[in-house]
């Protein structure tokens, strides 16, 4: 039995290091799978190697073991969180194209993860696609081998993957995931783009009403208060306001801070994210927006789904997990349930009031032509033009609100800061 030296990885990607004793290489890597963890790099240790490093060790410990050790253990948790990434959609894309080009040449899907390993930089995807190496070469699926990382694939993407592999067609699977991956990664980047000067503008707003609050405000109080002047009401409202913020601003944090964690908690139960989702389907100026987002997710998935194959029960299961909003994802699942029951799609979709007429007048006639993914298709489409024309009003509709937020600051001031300032100066001239 000899001493083996390994270098591994865990479920979630982190290096693990160690030793073991075993008769050969292989049954080092063996002992490593049954344990769950992948392994990276085996070494053999000889003899004389083990001897220097247990002289060192021993004349290290001499001088201080316990450091060395918590040195140790603490660099190796540092590299191992610094080895980890998560796993972005850039990624997804980048492997969904890759995977369309290799199996579209005829490549083995063993030879082709083997071969994307060696060209991925993310060690957390390289890990992840070892392990799905694996399970093909121990006879599993592709999908069944994907579906062990659902925080990395979709329930779409493993449905998918599936119906490529059960009809033969696994490039065009892995195609039309790159493409769904692209589209909603750029209405995402769209939507943030939207919202970027809206936020910055509200931010500085904020920051600068707390310095005027905490700063600006206590100074001309001071002021007023060695002259011994009347006040306007709106000054003495406003002073008040400033001593309340500078006596219990860290009390008003406080309770920030647990109102946010409080808010998170909620969202983060079923309920509360029921209720959350709704609420933003019925926001002011973005609400429309992102209700038609989840109707172009909805058609988009759909018209994929039923072009792939999919039974249309399971289906829309798939297709609930993608539309993004748990209200929109509960009516879906009723419509799957009337489905069931035997339903016809228009009547399920009529029933949840949730489409559009468009949308309902695509599906009553592809309903009957049998053509409904190619319908459903041109409706994503449209609502993805749609969107984007709404992103790009949306700046015009906020600039006019912020504008009247700033005056109404400016006017708060004026009334409550410089007017006693001019009245001063008047009776000072009289």
């Amino acid at each position: 039995m000899a001493r083996f030296q390994y270098k591994a990885r865990d479920a979630q990607g982190a290096l693990v290091t160690g030793s073991l004793e075993a008769a050969s290489v292989d049954a080092v890597a063996t002992e490593l799978l049954s344990q769950g963890i992948t392994p990276v790099d085996i070494q053999a240790g000889s003899d004389s190697t083990r001897r220097t490093t247990s002289d060192s060790s021993h004349s290290s410990a001499k001088t201080s073991p316990l450091k060395w050790a918590l040195n140790a253990e603490t660099l190796s948790a540092v590299t191992a969180k610094l080895a980890q990434r998560r796993i972005t959609v850039d990624d997804k894309i980048i492997f969904a194209r890759q995977m369309h080009s290799l199996t579209k040449a005829g490549i083995p899907l063993d030879r082709a993860l083997s071969g994307l390993q060696g060209s991925a930089r993310h060690p957390t995807l390289q890990a992840l696609l070892k392990d799905v190496q694996l399970a093909l070469e121990s006879g599993q699926p592709l999908s069944t081998a994907l579906a062990a990382h659902p925080k990395v694939f979709t329930p779409l993407f493993l449905s998918l993957v599936d119906v490529g592999e059960n009809t033969g067609r696994l490039d065009l699977a892995f195609e039309q995931i790159g493409e769904y991956l692209q589209l909603e990664k750029s209405i995402q980047k769209k939507v943030k783009s939207a919202l970027r000067y809206p936020s910055f503008v509200l931010a500085t707003i904020v920051v600068a009403i707390i310095v005027i609050t905490y700063f600006v405000i206590p100074a001309f109080s001071d002021t007023f208060a060695r002259l011994g002047a009347q006040l306007p009401l709106e000054t003495r409202i406003l002073i008040a306001v400033s001593d309340f913020v500078v006596d219990w601003w860290a009390f008003l944090m406080a309770v920030a801070i647990a109102l946010f964690v409080a808010f998170r908690t909620w969202i983060a139960s079923p309920a509360g994210r029921l209720s959350w989702d709704r609420y933003k389907l019925r926001m002011p100026l973005v609400g429309g927006i992102l209700h038609k987002v989840s109707l172009a997710r909805f058609s988009r998935t759909f018209s994929m789904v039923m072009g792939a194959g999919v039974p249309i029960v399971p289906g829309m299961g798939v297709v609930a997990g993608a539309v993004g909003n748990e209200h929109m994802r509960q009516r879906v699942l009723k419509m799957r349930d009337g489905i069931g029951r035997g339903e016809t799609l228009y009547n399920t979709a009529n029933s949840v009031n949730m489409f559009s007429p468009l949308i309902l007048q695509m599906i009553a006639v592809g309903e009957e032509s049998g053509a409904i993914d190619q319908l459903l298709e041109e409706v994503a489409d449209f609502y993805d033009a749609d969107v984007e024309y709404e992103l790009k009003r949306i700046g015009e509709v906020i600039e006019p609100i912020l504008v009247m937020i700033v005056a109404a600051m400016t006017l708060v001031l004026a009334l409550g800061v410089f007017l006693p300032i001019w009245d001063l100066s008047n009776a000072a001239n009289t």
